[in-house]
């Protein structure tokens, strides 16, 4: 069901849950509406597919709706669920209907992205393999490729209408058509593709709004600018955003710039919303974006301070839908990544690719829980420029939104409730402490740390009473038990100044931490500095029930959390996490996390008396705060004890490159032409592996031709993405490798690498010379994004041509990729290597034979050797470990490459000689953390120096007690 009425200020609606009753969802200009109430939109992206755990989704959706998100985006991916045209499969880790139940049981709202392009640093943009051979053009209105279309989303439509919050039984309140299309905007092709797919997906069911990411501030596909069959009212304009941490955050709201390039000004009647909004950034191989540093630097340069100045400049300029991308990035493990990227993508989000948390959901936990507890921030309008100084000067200056000396201000009101909010903005380093003017005769004192924010709320209501205003700022309320709660955060050693209305003189009581107060005026005033546990009562003065004012640090605050039962709201304060909170007769049972020894303290409501943690009875006492503390701290995490890896097991591949290798039940390579976008050589053959029906990994190619005129060099034409490679032989004797360079910062984002190596070879003229065998192995390193339109993912991949210097035999050519897709693992998971077509990566294959090794490993050769080792872990199963392998090398020169195989399951590669990655996340599931594993690596080496790993071990990434119970991946062994 649909609703586009303006609503007014009101309660937001508590978290969404499949209560199978029918819901509206609609918006106008101010935010979103559902169920005819206001909502601010506060979404993390994930993506599950970079996560092939299911158990794991739940932990992480958790951790995000603990620390005060409310949505969850994501997108999903074409080419992960399609192995080959009119074959979907959504079972497993594909299974999409289970994380859309998850997200709805986690109590989050759900942005769908199904593309069908999605871009997003995967494999062809999230275009399956088999599309890159097809014919159409895509991202059109072709009426061939609009057949895969829609093929595609009714696979995916049928699952998404299941989910549908308007319907009940999910929490699906957004749906995305298409990504970032900037190119036919204003094309027929372009016109009516978007009206094609918009028609398609109501054809679907989909009864929620619409929208589209405009890449960038472009006004592309704004309300009106295509046909939508005379729905109005229905479709939302948003577009994305990633600025430099370094220069000041931009006006991209209705109250900065104006004109269509000024972001919600392009559609003034829809709420303002950013799709995407940089909480990190990716880093390609080679580590060229963050100077070799990785995803740390990421984080670094993109972090907490960043996300409070640049969050709370998009919340002033209107944003009300609000997404960052990534909130976890996970890891494109397979041949899951676009060439640009290597494994991890763990993008320096707020919970790293370990599923640990960072410092930066802090500001996240913050600003998530002070969106839902006030709903006065769902409908702002910009109000009069105020004034400020610094603290302690002479005078004022009208700042504005225009800010003078590094200081910005904004200042915003409801029109409803008249409360007032105001946005301080430090763009300089230094630490500054600023006056605000609030009116002619109050003004307070605000400190802003450099390159930081903070938000002053005046007039919001904190219960049964009202702020007057305060100098730090709000974060959450709720009434718990008989009483109100309010928490206010700032830096330790801050002074903070809080004034409560109040109708006559309360009782006050400091209850911890130290505070002065005093009474004027029909107004509290309460002086504190935030930390550990400041806390203040008050009683009386007018309102019907006690309020707690608690004033918490950013390390306290992030101790906080919040949890709304149907028997009332639960605040519990000191474990690591709080996942849920169920209130059963007089007991409120808590699930969550610790990492170190613990506090608990629970304010619950009427009625509880028993506290239960992780299904364990805690002895508590009741306290003059109204809560029920533990006894004793809750343990933390015990020690984990991982395995020195041994027992190496060694064998070296590549019979393919062997003169009589038997290739007969290979393709043969003999097409003449191409859907590519890259040319064919004249005459031909083509020698594209996807022509062919080899998308994924490694591919072979062998060429005979009999002896003919004197050769004295054989070239070989190709392309592959970033860091493809190629390695050649004749008649079984190794020619050489060539590699693609490792791109700087001029050349990181180039998609197609195309090159011509060329080898010395001995090709006499004899009467019994032949026949001769090229055998090539070419490592694709998978196909260009489509981010222009352009049919970029079609560019060739493998060899192109191949041509003799002084003589032109004539070469018939058959071609060996990946095998059969894995049904359980998927497309993505090989490539075409020999082990890989025979089992050597999975479990249970007979590796007994094979002669023992160990690391380090000195040996040079050109070609593909594989390791294999088990190992048991025996991790307590209330321990949640993250672990991960760590590859390394005194040598960082040595030419090689792995890829990783944990039972059977391909969790990235690693590139010795160019990096940046060391470390890659075997996620619980594919993990077996209380049982055997078994490890392979495939060694890819090109024979110019000594190579094989130098040091393989397992890694501790972080541990906590408690968790989420974990399931099996289901991993089978080697086929028969």
């Amino acid at each position: 069901m649909y609703a586009a009425a303006t609503a007014p200020t009101g309660p937001a609606p508590g978290p969404p849950a499949p209560d199978g009753r029918p819901h509206t969802v609609g918006f106008d200009q101010y935010s979103l509406l559902i169920d005819g109430k206001r909502v601010v939109l506060w979404s993390g992206e994930v993506h599950p597919f970079r996560l092939p755990s299911p158990s794991l989704w739940r932990d992480v959706l958790q951790k995000m709706r603990a620390h005060g998100y409310n949505a969850v985006s994501i997108y999903v991916s074409w080419n992960y669920h399609s192995p080959a045209p009119g074959s979907y499969d959504f079972t497993g880790v594909r299974d999409l209907d289970l994380f859309l139940r998850i997200a709805a049981e986690t109590g989050l709202y759900v942005i769908l992205r199904p593309g069908p392009y999605i871009n997003a640093e995967v494999d062809a943009g999230g275009f399956p393999g088999w599309l890159t051979a097809t014919e159409g053009t895509a991202r059109t209105s072709d009426p061939t490729y609009l057949s895969y279309v829609d093929e595609w989303l009714t696979a995916v439509d049928r699952i998404a209408a299941r989910h549908l919050f308007t319907r009940g039984d999910g929490t699906i309140v957004l749906y995305q058509v298409e990504n970032e299309y900037a190119d036919h905007v204003t094309s027929p092709l372009g016109r009516d593709y978007m009206a094609h797919l918009y028609a398609k997906v109501r054809a679907d069911g989909i009864d929620v709004p619409l929208f589209h990411n405009d890449k960038g501030r472009n006004g592309h596909w704004a309300p009106g600018t295509f046909d939508t069959g005379g729905e109005t009212g229905r479709w939302l304009y948003g577009f994305d955003g990633y600025p430099s941490p370094s220069a000041p955050p931009p006006d991209w709201g209705y109250f900065g710039v104006g004109g269509v390039k000024g972001g919600s000004t392009a559609s003034p009647r829809t709420p303002g919303f950013v799709p995407e909004f940089g909480g990190g950034w990716f880093d390609p191989w080679g580590g060229a974006e963050f100077d070799g540093k990785g995803y740390a630097e990421s984080r670094r340069t993109r972090d907490a301070a960043y996300e409070r100045r640049f969050y709370l400049t998009n919340l002033a300029n209107g944003i009300k839908l609000h997404n960052v991308y990534m909130t976890f990035g996970g890891t494109s493990w397979g041949w899951l990544p676009a060439p640009i990227v290597y494994t991890s993508y763990d993008y320096g989000a707020a919970l790293d690719e370990a599923r640990q948390p960072t410092a930066k959901l802090v500001p996240m936990h913050q600003l998530g829980h002070l969106l839902q507890s006030v709903p006065e921030l769902a409908k702002l309008d910009r109000a009069d420029d105020v004034t400020i100084d610094e603290a302690g000067g002479e005078g004022g200056a009208d700042l504005g939104i225009k800010g003078i000396e590094g200081i910005k201000a904004y200042h915003l009101v409801n029109p409803d409730t008249k409360a007032h909010f105001h946005v301080l903005r430090n763009d300089t380093s230094d630490d500054r402490r600023v006056s605000l003017h609030l009116d002619s005769e109050t003004s307070v004192t605000v400190p802003v740390p450099g390159l930081d924010a903070r938000l002053i709320a005046t007039g919001i209501a904190l219960g049964r009473r009202r702020l007057r205003y305060s100098s730090a700022q709000p974060m959450l309320w709720l009434t718990a038990g008989r009483q109100d709660i309010a928490v206010f955060t700032g830096r330790p050693g801050d002074p903070t100044e809080t004034l409560l209305e109040c109708a006559s003189k309360p009782k006050v009581t400091v209850l911890e931490g130290t505070a002065r107060y005093a009474y004027t005026d029909g107004a509290l005033r309460v002086d504190a500095e935030p930390g550990a546990a400041a806390r203040v009562l008050v009683e009386g003065g007018g309102a019907t029930a006690p309020l707690l004012l608690l004033f918490a640090d950013d390390e306290a605050s992030a101790r906080l959390w919040r949890y709304d039962t149907p028997s009332g709201s639960v605040l519990v304060r000191g474990p690591a996490l709080l996942r849920t909170a169920t209130v059963r007769g007089t007991t409120v049972h808590l699930a969550g996390d610790t990492v170190k020894d613990a506090d608990l303290e629970v304010w619950a409501p009427r009625g509880v008396s028993d506290v239960v943690w992780n299904r364990r009875t805690v002895r508590t006492r009741a306290t003059a705060s109204g809560s029920l503390r533990a006894v004793r701290r809750l343990p933390g995490a015990p020690k984990v004890t991982l395995p020195a890896l041994t027992g190496w097991r060694r064998q070296a591949e590549n019979p393919e490159s062997a003169a009589d290798f038997d290739d007969s039940a290979w393709r043969t390579a003999d097409r003449t032409s191409s859907y590519s976008t890259t040319p064919v050589p004249t005459g031909g053959p083509v020698l594209f592996s996807d022509d062919y029906g080899f998308h994924y990994g490694d591919v072979w190619y062998r060429g005979r031709f009999e002896g003919g005129s004197v050769a004295d060099t054989v070239s070989f034409s190709y392309v592959t993405g970033t860091q493809g490679l190629l390695m050649a032989w004749l008649d079984g004797k190794p020619l050489g490798t060539h590699r693609m360079p490792v791109p700087d910062k001029k050349t990181v984002r180039k998609g197609t690498w195309s090159a011509t190596a060329t080898f010395p070879v001995e090709v006499r003229e004899t009467t019994d010379a032949g026949p001769h065998v090229l055998a090539v192995l070419v490592r694709r390193m998978q196909h260009d994004e489509d981010g222009k339109a352009n049919d970029s993912h079609k560019a060739g991949r493998g060899l192109s041509s191949v041509t003799f210097n002084g003589a032109s035999p004539e070469v018939s050519w058959r071609i060996q990729g990946e095998a059969a897709p894995d049904p359980v693992r998927g497309p993505l998971n090989n490539g075409g290597l020999y082990g890989e077509r025979n089992g050597w990566h999975l479990p249970g294959f007979a590796d007994g034979r094979w002669p023992a090794a160990d690391f380090p490993r000195s040996e040079r050769r050109q070609g593909v050797t594989w390791y294999r080792t088990g190992f048991r872990l025996t991790v307590d199963p209330e321990v949640d470990a993250s672990i991960g392998l760590t590859l390394t090398d005194d040598d960082p020169a040595r030419a090689y490459r792995v890829q990783i195989f944990l039972n059977g399951w391909n969790m990235g590669q690693y590139i010795n000689d160019v990096g940046p990655q060391h470390t890659f996340v075997l996620p619980n599931g594919v993990l077996n953390t209380r049982g055997p594993n078994t490890l392979a690596l495939a060694v890819l080496s090109d024979g110019t120096t000594s190579s094989g790993p130098g040091k393989v071990e397992l890694t501790l990434l972080g541990r906590a007690a408690g968790g989420v119970p974990v399931t099996l991946v289901d991993s089978p062994g080697r086929r028969n």
